[in-house]
């Protein structure tokens, strides 16, 4: 404590200081232990010279155990959970809340919370040196004292107290305007030092601007909704393409407590510009109706309409009450990856423009408000001239920078706007403002240590010069938490008095007039921080996105219907460039490939079906080809050609090796392809079909398969012919003898049957049976007429008798010969 004391002129005797300066040379063994391991140094220094002899022995004794446990200044920790007015003015009441807790083993007595005012910090850099040694006792100024303190009787190990000072200002002994510095300590005694001295402190900054200055700071606070990529590319078959999420994370973002509920019901109270990403709003847009969400290899209905409905009419009436809207291009493309990565891969850069335009439109149909979308916030605000070069192709004209990146060599912080050629302004955000709220902030103790420094340092800007008017721009992080969110509700909150600044928004101090001593160039490339380099998105990526849009623009090509496909693709190519990717590559990497699986299945709907062998026979055949198409709408712009390896053996269509013809399908039918095949040579002949669009570049896989040719020569022809009219007349002959045949059998047994008759009729004349029978002259009946054998019977001339051996012949006699003699008149063959 003599540190302290001699800070506030007190004079000690020659023989303290003498028995401080003994103790400091007795305690240089345990110092050292003390400085390795962080802890016995303070001790060591700030507490021997007041105490007593006996504790100065307990010191050294064990330099060890001093090293392991928690001494001097660190022996306490002291949290600051409240600090109001954060800014306070005349006739004030200062009130700070918070927690002690002993983290040493031994209990604390005599234990006292005190409040400190320090000497006041001029400049910035003032505040981030005192910031640096905010747990250092060395000159620490005297308690406030009096009645303006906290007593504990007793501080066991490891228990916190809960403590709240209440000062009126005009106690705390404040002089001019400016910024102090203000630490509340608890001072104590503890077994191995048994004397008053400080055990812990923190420090924190109080801004003291009573009255309003003559001329404000221009203040501008960007408030980004930006969110990360949630929406795939797939959709749905129905009328409306219900949309398809990656995930339903974002209702917990959204609902109430969630991050961007924070900032929409945080910011709707606020003076800020809302820095949009058009994706977010049409993501929340599509939720608030029928969504689906994938669940493995399925998806499954969303259930968080309300959650979404609830959170765009809040954000619709907060930016109608606060109307200064930014829009950045669709999905927030990251620029630095870009310029960096996708520079040299063709039609990485096409999309940008685009996405710019598509911005607009998102904006004013769900906001109905038209957004300034001249704006481009490349990440951390980084630049290098290939960045601004990417920027300004988007069309964009104002690139929000940052000062740790665009660096001015000046005494003061100038204003946001620098003009840095091709009509193109640089709105530097300040670094220190800007980054004040990156760090956790999600307990009240840091929170309110951020939010004061924050003030300190905007109220330093404003006293360097007073008599020029500045404009401020403050661009925090992307993604701010809720935590986050709220701390810089809180330091926007205390600059709710514009005492020293005056609200402003973006369009306005692009358009300020720039500081004519700021600089304007733009850093070099070997500048860009490799921190922010290593986090890009690889040139690889924009491979893979080249290769997504050159299937893309084939296969749109051939739709009836191009738009449903278009749009949905375009703004999955837009978030797989996201800004939102950076420290997540795998994630990256995994949307890219769920974007070329999902697209290169739907164009694999379009395809030629698998023939097998076919066998022409004959010198021209038909050759089938089917053309399937399982899409819910129809394609057109197709050709399908048919190529035979083999000419000299089968020629196609127009006598050529290869024939076309135009391809349109419906929507989940197919279409039979007729090709004319004309043979020259027997064997096998393999064919390809392959369908291509109108400019001729090939569609999905080709289909191979083979042609087996049996070709017919005329001279087989003719043999062929010839046998079969020689069966033809071979039949007519067999049925014509078999006619003649039947025909003769008729008349031979006509023949038999009349001479049978009359024997019977001879016969009975010789009987005289009948009343006419005649006789010869002496009685006797006259000897029957001899009959002729068949053979020698007469036979009608239109009767032929069949030739021997036909099929039709007459079976032969083949009974053995009679003995008997002939017959009269019969004539024997021997």
């Amino acid at each position: 404590m003599a540190e302290a004391a001699d800070f506030q002129g007190m004079k000690h005797s020659p023989a303290r200081r003498w028995l401080g300066r003994t103790a400091a040379v007795a305690a240089g063994v345990p110092l050292l232990a003390g400085l390795l391991g962080g802890l016995a140094a303070p001790q060591a220094t700030a507490t021997t010279p007041a105490g007593p002899a006996g504790a100065r022995g307990a010191a050294t004794a064990s330099p060890v155990n001093a090293a392991a446990e928690p001494s001097g200044s660190n022996t306490v920790s002291v949290a600051l959970d409240t600090l109001a007015p954060s800014a306070p003015t005349k006739g004030d009441t200062l009130t700070i809340s918070g927690t002690v807790t002993n983290k040493g083993k031994k209990p604390v007595t005599d234990a006292r919370v005190d409040l400190r005012v320090g000497p006041q910090l001029v400049g910035r850099t003032a505040i981030d040196d005192a910031d640096e040694r905010s747990n250092d006792t060395t000159n620490d100024p005297p308690p406030v004292g009096g009645k303006y303190k906290v007593e504990f009787e007793k501080l066991a190990s490891g228990i916190s107290h809960d403590f709240a000072l209440s000062v009126p200002v005009s106690k705390l002994g404040l002089g001019g305007d400016g910024v102090y510095q203000l630490g509340v300590s608890l001072s104590g005694r503890t077994s191995a030092e048994p004397y008053d001295h400080t055990l812990g402190i923190r420090r924190t900054f109080l801004p003291w601007q009573p009255d309003a200055v003559d001329t404000k700071t221009r203040f501008t606070y960007l408030w980004p909704l930006i969110s990360t990529s949630h929406v795939s590319a797939e959709t749905g078959s129905d009328e409306r393409q219900t949309p398809v999420f990656e995930n339903d994370d974002l209702a917990e973002e959204l609902a109430p407590g969630g991050r961007l509920e924070q900032l929409v019901s945080l910011g709707s109270q606020l003076p800020v510009t809302w820095v949009v990403d058009p994706d977010l709003l049409a993501t929340v847009e599509a939720m608030a109706d029928t969504y689906r969400v994938k669940d493995g290899n399925s998806t499954v209905a969303g259930t968080n309409q309300l959650v979404a409905r609830t959170w765009l009419n809040s954000l619709e009436k907060a930016v109608q009450d606060n109307g200064d809207v930014v829009a950045l291009p669709f999905g927030d493309p990251d620029l630095a990856s870009l310029a960096h990565g996708g520079e040299n891969v063709s039609g990485s850069l096409g999309h940008l423009q685009g996405s710019s335009e598509v911005a607009a439109r998102t904006v004013e149909t769900i906001l109905h408000l038209s957004p300034a979308t001249d704006f481009a916030w490349p990440v951390d605000g980084a630049v290098d001239p290939s960045i601004i070069d990417v920027a300004t192709s988007a069309g964009a004209d104002k690139v929000i920078s940052r000062s740790d990146s665009i660096q001015d060599n000046l005494p003061y912080t100038a204003s946001a706007a620098r003009p840095i050629g091709g009509g193109t302004t640089a709105v530097v955000g300040d670094t220190r403002l800007s980054t004040a709220f990156e760090g956790d902030v999600s307990n009240a103790g840091s929170s309110t240590l951020a939010v004061q420094k924050f003030l300190a340092q905007s109220l330093a800007v404003t006293l360097q010069d007073s008599s020029k008017q500045r404009d401020i721009v403050v661009a925090p992080q992307r993604t701010p938490s809720a935590g986050q969110a709220q701390s810089m509700a809180r330091a926007l909150q205390g600059l709710g008095g514009e005492r020293w600044t005056e609200a402003s928004d973006l369009v306005a101090a692009a358009a300020a007039k720039p500081d004519t001593n700021a600089t304007t160039k733009v850093p070099g490339a070997t500048r860009y921080p490799d921190k922010l380099r290593d986090r890009e998105l690889p040139p690889s990526a924009f491979e893979e996105l080249k290769g997504i849009d050159e299937r893309l623009g084939k296969f749109k090509a051939i739709l009836t219907v191009p738009d449903r496909v278009a749009t949905p693709f375009a703004n999955a190519v837009n978030r797989a460039v996201s800004t939102s990717w950076r420290g997540n590559a795998t994630g990256a990497r995994e949307y890219r490939d769920s974007v070329n699986r999902y697209l290169m299945s739907l164009a694999s709907e379009v395809q030629l079906i698998q023939k097998s062998e076919l066998t022409l026979s004959g010198r021209s055949a038909t050759i089938p080809v089917t053309v399937q198409n399982q899409l819910l709408q129809g394609v057109d712009n197709l050709v399908l050609r048919l190529h035979s390896t083999n000419a000299t053996r089968l020629k196609l269509d127009d006598g050529s090796a290869l024939a076309e013809q135009p391809i349109r399908v419906d929507g989940g039918h197919t279409q039979v392809v007729k090709f004319t095949g004309a043979a020259n040579a027997n064997g096998p002949v393999g064919l390809t079909a392959q369908l291509y669009t109108t400019d001729g570049r090939p569609y999905g896989s080709p289909m191979t398969f083979q042609v087996r040719v049996s070709e017919l020569t005329p001279t087989v022809m003719l043999v062929i012919a010839g046998g079969v009219l020689l069966l033809v007349l071979a039949g007519v002959r067999m049925y014509s003898q078999r006619k003649r045949a039947v025909a003769a059998k008729a008349a031979v047994e006509a023949a038999a049957a009349a001479v049978a008759a009359e024997q019977g009729a001879e016969g009975d004349d010789a009987r005289g049976s009948g009343p006419d029978s005649t006789a010869d002259d002496d009685g006797a009946k006259p000897a029957p007429a001899p009959v002729a054998p068949p053979s020698e019977r007469e036979i009608p001339e239109d009767i032929v008798a069949p030739e021997p051996g036909q099929a039709s012949d007459p079976t032969p006699d083949t009974r053995p010969e009679s003995g008997d003699p002939s017959g009269k008149g019969e004539k024997v063959d021997r």
